[in-house]
């Protein structure tokens, strides 16, 4: 069984996986040009001199990693910190050791020491991103109902639509990253 740092050295970085996407890919470089940074230069020099690796696991078709892929791109550039990508369903065995309630959720960052120890995760969502998407799924028909698929694809829209212009979740998730990190530091 491989460990996080064997799966970080044999990942593909975050820019190449971003060049790379077959899904999303107009939408995470959009979100990637107009996510601002905000001005925390004391965390942002903390992150320079603790040397976290971030080992992120992810799928171009996933809209939370649309989402939040280019916010950690902007804080990985601006921190000097290394993102590796690695492919959720081409990695079970990664991906079961960092479960949510269960489920396969992603994007799911593992913050690596510069030695290659686990020293925290993050993801998939920040908790306004998931009570914006929780309240969306309140509206949905019961599973059995025929016109479910179609309700469900119409959720799914609205949330991508909001992943995509609401500088407001971005924030939000940038804070949420920041606080995870924080723990670490």
């Amino acid at each position: 069984m491989m460990t996080e740092r064997e799966y970080f050295e044999h990942a593909i970085t975050l820019e190449k996986y971003m060049a790379q996407m077959e899904s999303n890919q107009e939408k995470t470089y959009t979100i990637y040009e107009k996510f601002k940074l905000p001005d925390d230069t004391e965390f942002i020099d903390n992150l320079k001199q603790q040397r976290v690796n971030i080992l992120a696991i992810t799928e171009d078709w996933c809209g939370d990693a649309m989402m939040v892929n280019p916010i950690l791109r902007k804080l990985a550039e601006a921190g000097d910190l290394e993102v590796r990508c690695v492919y959720r369903d081409d990695n079970p065995e990664l991906m079961d050791r960092y479960l949510t309630n269960g489920g396969k959720s992603i994007p799911k960052y593992i913050f690596l020491s510069e030695s290659g120890e686990v020293m925290g995760s993050w993801g998939p969502r920040s908790p306004k991103v998931q009570q914006m998407v929780d309240e969306k799924k309140t509206k949905l028909p019961e599973k059995e109902n025929p016109q479910y698929e179609l309700h469900w694809k119409t959720i799914v829209g609205e949330i991508s639509d909001r992943f995509t212009s609401d500088p407001d979740l971005w924030q939000d998730t940038y804070e949420d990253i920041r606080k995870s990190l924080q723990k670490i530091l």
